[in-house]
């Protein structure tokens, strides 16, 4: 089954996330991470039944650590989401699929 979670890196951060269409979701999260591991069948879940109207995407805070400074992440798992290339809310630490859903649906 092919994921609908995108790989978000420094590289592809501005083009696929800030100049994205759509509202974008982005889950800062490192491997060593159990609450990160924990919330990752939610964002897929979240990838799966938002597709067409939002993106979804990781990002590997200690591979991209230019993008992680950039917005002051310091915890994970950290979720942004961002609408026109603007950072909307923020959700730190392990959060429930009921309230990731109430917060992305305020920006579709």
């Amino acid at each position: 089954m092919v994921s609908e979670v995108k790989t978000f890196t420094d590289e592809n951060f501005e083009n696929e996330v800030l100049k994205a269409e759509i509202p974008v979701l982005v889950d800062f999260y490192a491997e060593w991470c159990g609450p990160c591991k924990a919330m990752a069948p939610i964002i897929e879940y979240i990838a799966k039944s938002y597709n067409e109207k939002l993106k979804v995407g990781k990002l590997n805070i200690e591979e991209n650590v230019s993008t992680t400074g950039k917005y002051g992440i310091r915890a994970v798992p950290t979720i942004l989401i961002f609408k026109e290339g603007k950072v909307q809310e923020m959700l730190v630490g392990l959060q429930s699929r009921e309230k990731i859903i109430e917060i992305v649906e305020k920006y579709l």
